[in-house]
């Protein structure tokens, strides 16, 4: 019976390997040339993969500059510099109506995760207000709080809490 058992085991085993082999391609690609001689002169750089859509994500950095503005400490008010950049943006937003955003709003590490997710929101629905003020339609606009979840700079410093003292303009495509 033994005997029995171990020759199954065996026939399995081989059945379960030779159903794993790898099996070659039909057809193999053709091989590289051998110099650049052989190939003619190389082919003027594509512009279709580097360009830039307009009213795109990418559009929306590349003319804006920045997608974030930055807060004081257990602040939702908006600076001179984060005003500057939110007129970029509205500037952008106006010139292209039908696209959507979602601000989401993030704090440092320090308190705790109800007071963090709290002065998220605030700090996303401060910049939705002042980019409502400059003509952006709030029905383009949604926000969201991720708090101290979504840390952009980790370390307990002052450096790395300014950086994640933050409301970001996500444009949705």
């Amino acid at each position: 019976m033994a005997k029995m058992l171990t020759t199954v085991t065996l026939i399995a085993a081989l059945a379960v390997t030779a159903g794993c082999s790898k099996k070659p391609p039909k057809e193999l690609p053709p091989p590289p040339p051998s110099s650049q001689g052989d190939m003619g002169p190389p082919p003027p750089p594509s512009q279709v993969g580097s360009a830039i859509v307009p009213g795109s994500a990418a559009d929306f950095l590349d003319k804006v500059g920045s997608d974030k503005v930055y807060f004081a400490t257990d602040s939702y008010e908006l600076d001179g510099p984060s005003q500057a950049t939110l007129d970029k943006q509205a500037g952008w937003l106006n010139q292209y109506p039908s696209v959507k955003i979602t601000i989401e709003g993030h704090c440092d590490e320090r308190g705790t995760r109800e007071y963090n997710l709290a002065l998220g929101d605030r700090r996303a629905n401060s910049v939705k207000n002042y980019l409502a003020g400059k003509g952006i339609s709030t029905a383009r606009i949604t926000t969201i709080s991720y708090g101290k979840e979504r840390p952009a700079a980790l370390g307990s410093d002052e450096e790395a809490w300014a950086q994640n003292r933050r409301a970001v303009t996500v444009v949705l495509n």
